[in-house]
C-alpha cells in the first residue's frame, strides 16, 4: 500500500494520514475534481514548491564564497570549509518539505492516471506513446509541450512541465541568468555536503516496515532528482551532467563521514547512505554504474544488510 503515515506528536489531535492519503482516495479525489481541478491542485503545490526554492537561494546567496570552494577543492580541503556553512540543516528541512509536496503530488498524479485510464483508454494509449518518443535531441519546447500534455493525463514525465513554470516564474529579481545559473549549481553542493548531518539526527533511522526514513529524508531524492531537473530545464542546461556532479559531491561527503571519530554523527550513517541508491532510482538520467563510480557498491548492500537485521522496534513510528 503506497500512503503518506502520521508521525505521533505530542499535544495534537489523533489524526490517521493514511486514510486520506493513498492511492485510492487520490482515485477518488481526480473523480470529484476532474482533469481541471487536478490541474488547478498542481500549479498550487508547485507554487509552494517554488517558494521554497527561493529561500533555498537566498541561503546559496549567502554561503556563495565558500559554496564555490567547496565545489571544487580537494577532499582533504572540505573539512576546513564544511564548519563556515551556515543554515545547512534550514536547507535540508526546505529541501525535505519540497520533496513532501512533490510525494504528494506524484500520488495525486497517479490517482488522476488510472482514472483517466479507466475514462478514456483511447486516448492514453496515443499519449504515452507520445511521451516516449521524446530525445535529449528534441527541441526544448516541443519537449515540454508534450510533457504538458502527458501531465494532464497522470503520465510522470522525466521533467516536469509544472515545476518549470513554478521555477521560472520564480526568477529572482536583478539578478542575471548567468548568476542564477550560478546559484542552482550550489545548491546541489550545498545539499550534497550538507547530508551527513543527518546522520546525527535520531529521527533519521531507515524503517524497513514503510520503506522510508522516520523523518521523511528519503522524500529528499525526488526533491534533488525533480528540482534539479527543472532547474536546469529553465537555464536549458545538461541535467546529466550536473546531477552527476551531486553523485560524486554527495558520495565523497558520506565517504569521509564514515571516517568521523565522533560516534554520535554516524548514528544513522547507513540509513542516509541508502540515499544515494533513492535517488539514482528516482533519476532517469542516472544509473547504478555511474554510482557505482564514486561510491561503491558493497558499502549499499552492507547498509542495507544491516538495517533488515535490525529489530523494527527501534524508535518505531506509524
Amino acid at each position: 500500500l503506497q500512503a503518506f503515515t502520521t508521525v505521533p506528536r505530542e499535544e495534537q489531535p489523533p489524526f490517521s494520514a493514511a486514510e486520506f492519503s493513498d492511492v485510492s482516495e487520490m482515485r477518488a479525489l481526480a473523480e470529484l475534481i476532474g482533469p481541471y481541478g487536478m490541474k488547478f491542485l498542481s500549479e498550487n503545490l508547485m507554487w509552494h514548491v517554488g517558494s521554497q526554492v527561493t529561500e533555498l537561494k537566498k541561503l546559496v546567496a549567502e554561503n556563495m564564497d565558500t559554496l564555490v570552494q567547496l565545489r571544487c577543492c580537494r577532499p582533504e580541503q572540505r573539512p576546513a570549509l564544511l564548519p563556515r556553512l551556515t543554515s545547512a540543516e534550514n536547507v535540508l528541512k526546505r529541501m525535505t518539505i519540497i520533496g513532501e509536496i512533490l510525494s504528494f503530488r506524484a500520488m495525486a498524479q497517479q490517482g488522476l492516471r488510472e482514472v483517466f485510464s479507466q475514462r478514456c483508454p483511447f486516448l492514453m494509449g496515443p499519449i504515452e506513446s507520445l511521451a516516449d518518443v521524446v530525445t535529449p535531441d528534441t527541441d526544448i519546447q516541443v519537449t515540454l509541450s508534450i510533457f504538458e500534455l502527458a501531465s494532464a493525463a497522470g503520465v510522470p514525465c522525466e521533467v516536469d512541465p509544472a515545476l518549470v513554470t513554478a521555477l521560472a516564474g520564480k526568477g529572482t529579481e536583478g539578478v542575471s541568468p548567468e548568476e542564477d545559473y550560478k546559484v542552482s549549481c550550489l545548491l546541489l553542493v550545498f545539499v550534497a555536503v550538507s547530508l551527513p548531518l543527518l546522520a546525527a539526527d535520531p529521527a533519521s533511522l531507515y524503517n524497513p516496515e514503510l520503506d522510508g526514513h522516520n523523518n521523511n529524508v528519503h522524500c529528499l531524492a525526488k526533491a534533488i532528482v525533480q528540482v534539479s531537473a527543472a532547474l536546469f530545464t529553465v537555464h536549458n542546461k545538461n541535467i546529466e551532467s550536473h546531477l552527476k556532479e551531486f553523485l560524486l559531491l554527495a558520495s565523497l561527503s558520506l565517504l569521509q563521514l564514515a571516517q568521523e571519530p565522533d560516534k554520535a554523527r554516524l548514528r544513522n550513517h547507513d540509513s542516509i547512505v541508502l540515499l544515494l541508491h533513492l535517488i539514482v532510482s528516482e533519476s532517469s538520467f542516472l544509473t547504478l554504474d555511474m554510482l557505482e563510480s564514486c561510491f561503491p557498491y558493497v558499502l549499499l548492500r552492507n547498509a542495507f544488510r544491516q538495517l533488515s537485521r535490525e529489530p523494527t522496534a527501534r524508535n518505531p513510528q506509524h
